[in-house]
């Protein structure tokens, strides 16, 4: 499985997470940031309970056996294997739970292979999958650890490339994640934007931020830039949600059909439908 099959199906779970986490009718507008998860230089004490054992354990059960045996055999493998062979058993693994679609296990073996190798593309591997275990999670138990380590592996990246676009644009997101610094992380995604106006991740974000804190005219933009650029379910679904908000039920409307269209899976369009339905009531 290729790395845009991977943000593909991490994309339909968190919008499927999202979706069915509202009541059919109408959007309950979001609380304000959250502010329990940590940032730079803050390890909170309940991040020490969330490891590679942890995370493994919850990912196997939700691979199923089958799978799980596989990357079971490699881990029985790295624990006997001489120093010098572990890296590359740790590569293996990182790639494998990519491959099952499970980013906490895969970021906790990119974050081995960078500490040993200081390579800027481990580092932001490692905190690309923090950041997506952050997404797609719901145990907000595990989110502070995540967003923790995220912050640490982007900031390692900037160390070695501190103009890395890349990096910027997930350090800001984990620090809006993280909710102790909000205002630090937009201005990275801005900082981002400003230098490349039609970044998608930053954009993406961004507008997710926006619609999050009721700025949804600004959603709207960041949405639009989004699709001009690579048109997905994500951001139509996100750029229908918007213009809900706002009363705009016949362009909702249009985005919600344009997600289905290119999300054809049938539980989740059953779902946009109520939605649809729900508008033109």
């Amino acid at each position: 499985m290729n790395k845009k099959q991977i943000v593909v199906i991490i994309a339909v779970i968190a919008v499927t997470g999202y979706l069915y986490s509202l009541p059919v009718k109408g959007l309950v507008k979001p609380k304000a940031t959250r502010t329990n998860a940590g940032v730079a230089g803050d390890k909170p004490a309940a991040t020490a309970n969330v490891n590679l054992a942890t995370v493994s354990a919850t990912a196997k059960a939700a691979i199923g056996a089958a799978l799980a045996g596989q990357i079971s055999d490699l881990e029985s493998k790295l624990k006997s294997a001489a120093d010098n062979d572990k890296l590359s058993l740790q590569k293996q693994l990182a790639t494998h739970w990519d491959d099952v679609n499970q980013p906490a296990p895969a970021a906790y073996y990119y974050q081995a292979v960078a500490g040993k190798e200081n390579k800027l593309q481990d580092w932001l591997n490692a905190g690309n999958r923090f950041n997506d275990a952050y997404k797609t999670t719901q145990d907000t138990a595990v989110q502070p650890a995540f967003v923790t380590n995220a912050v640490e592996a982007f900031q390692n990246a900037l160390k070695l490339s501190p103009g890395s676009l890349e990096g910027k644009t997930g350090l800001g997101i984990a620090y809006v994640n993280g909710g102790a610094g909000p205002m630090q992380g937009i201005a990275l995604l801005l900082e981002v934007v400003q230098k490349d106006p039609k970044n998608i991740n930053a954009n993406m974000n961004l507008g997710m931020f926006s619609m999050k804190s009721g700025q949804y005219a600004k959603a709207i933009d960041r949405f639009k830039t989004v699709i001009a650029q690579k048109p997905g379910f994500e951001p139509y679904f996100y750029l229908a949600e918007t213009y809900k908000q706002l009363g705009k039920k016949q362009e909702a409307i249009a985005a919600y059909q344009k997600c289905k269209e290119m999300m054809p899976d049938p539980v989740f369009g059953q779902r946009i439908d109520e939605y649809i339905k729900e508008l033109k009531n």
